[in-house]
């Protein structure tokens, strides 16, 4: 969104606001009174900018003279505040303008992972794996409702009565979910995934003890030997991240075709091209969904299908693309266990309203998917990857499986840390043939157990 609709949106927002009771400043204490009062000045200085600016061509009011106005307007009305407080009221304004607001400071904050606005007055962080209470507060439920409208309206999303919940992204693709009354019944929610800003690398999840070096050049292998990989856990256990790893073992020279509901994911590679569902209209109408996404990309002669999370009948499109020579493929899917992946694997199938029998679908499965990655968000919240298991082929009507790494629970330390270790079961998978072919030599000590201890 241009820097002048972003405005322009900003005070249809805020004129809507001003008639509530609520934004009264004879309900504001002193401070707020002032950055409210300075907030209507900078918008009317702004709107009268606009205004001449319309009238010479290709000319639009530039981040740069919104933050001189700003600077002006403290300097003139707040002289007696001390230097530090005039920079914090500065940069406060200019984060309601042209920002996000309250939410700026926890959005630049390294360490904290997640955002959650539950009210005005209660927004919650993650800040180094556990939920504590911020010092960040909105003046109200429409100021909530104004930052909510400000991060949806430039992805050409929308949220209302008539869709009152919503998925969206920020520019550095951190996954947002927002949800208003009359679905929420204590006023509108926000919640941010944050994405670094520099994404992480296979070296820093192995820093983080998300896996170990042996298991890295594993899963590098498989990527590269074009093995089909489903990464499966729970909320916020990392999926994404592990997903944004190992597409990064993509050769560069392969087209990759991304699928997502919001995109989010951060391919480094040249040759991506990003596909994002979108929502129907106000007349319930023009909806695209992942599945139609799916199928669109297999006409996009991709050497690899990536998709975002499947959660319904594009599961029975990406498995068929794994079947018909899009190997390579990957994606990720909400599930507690390798083997509960695969019985969601099977109803998400169901969903797609194919009267296929059930054997046919773990067919279909066992010959698609070769490898399940299932990472899991400790109580301590560290992120490990706790199994790295093959799909091995059936016996009879059941899909069997085998464990190639485990993580085993030792116990927890005295700073409430949970101790466990990563470790090979000793077990070589069955695949291991198809590496080989594709000019990849494993050295068998990866898989022994006790290797790299």
């Amino acid at each position: 969104m241009s820097l002048l609709r972003r405005l322009e949106k900003t005070q249809e927002i805020q004129h809507n606001s001003s008639n509530n009771e609520r934004f009264s400043s004879s309900h504001k204490p002193v401070n707020e009174q002032l950055k409210f009062s300075l907030h209507e000045k900078l918008l009317a200085e702004i709107d009268e900018d606009m205004s001449q600016n319309r009238e010479k061509e290709g000319k639009n009011v530039s981040q740069e003279e919104v933050k001189d106005i700003a600077t002006r307007l403290v300097e003139e009305t707040a002289g007696n505040l001390s230097m530090t407080e005039r920079q914090r009221l500065i940069k406060e304004l200019l984060s309601e303008v042209l920002g996000y607001g309250p939410l700026d400071t926890l959005l630049e904050d390294s360490e904290v992972s997640e955002v959650m606005v539950n009210q005005p007055k209660q927004v919650y962080m993650e800040k180094n794996g556990k939920l504590v209470l911020s010092n960040v507060t909105f003046r109200d439920e429409d100021h909530i409702l104004h930052i909510i409208e400000r991060i949806v309206a430039p992805i050409g999303r929308r949220i209302d009565e008539s869709m009152p919940m919503v998925d969206a992204r920020l520019p550095d693709g951190s996954r947002v979910n927002a949800i208003i009354p009359p679905l929420a019944l204590k006023g509108p929610s926000l919640t941010i995934r944050k994405f670094a800003k520099d994404p992480f690398t296979v070296e820093d999840l192995i820093r983080f003890g998300t896996l170990t070096k042996e298991m890295a050049e594993f899963l590098r292998a498989c990527v590269r030997a074009r093995l089909n990989v489903v990464v499966s856990g729970g909320t916020g256990s990392g999926k994404t991240t592990t997903l944004n790893v190992l597409s990064s073992f993509i050769p560069d020279d392969e087209r990759i075709v991304t699928i997502e509901d919001a995109a989010e994911l951060q391919l480094r590679q040249d040759h991506v091209v990003t596909l994002e569902t979108r929502p129907p209209n106000v007349e319930g109408k023009g909806s695209i969904t992942m599945r139609d996404l799916v199928k669109n990309s297999l006409r996009m002669r991709p050497d690899r299908v990536v998709v975002g999370e499947v959660r319904g009948g594009e599961a029975l499109d990406m498995l068929q693309a794994m079947n018909t020579g899009h190997d390579g493929s990957l994606t990720t899917g909400h599930a507690n266990s390798p083997r509960d992946i695969l019985s969601r694997l099977e109803t998400m199938v169901l969903m797609a309203g194919m009267d296929l029998p059930l054997r046919a679908i773990r067919q279909q499965i066992a010959s698609a998917v070769d490898l399940i990655v299932q990472q899991s968000r400790l109580k301590d919240g560290s992120r490990k990857i706790t199994y790295v298991t093959e799909v091995a082929g059936m016996e009879g009507d059941i899909i069997t499986l085998q464990d190639i790494f485990l993580y085993k629970q030792e116990g927890i330390d005295e700073r409430k840390h949970i101790v466990g270790e990563l470790k090979p079961t000793g077990i070589r998978p069955k695949f291991m043939e198809r590496l080989e072919l594709s000019g990849i030599h494993l050295p068998n000590e990866i898989f022994q157990v006790g290797f790299g201890r």
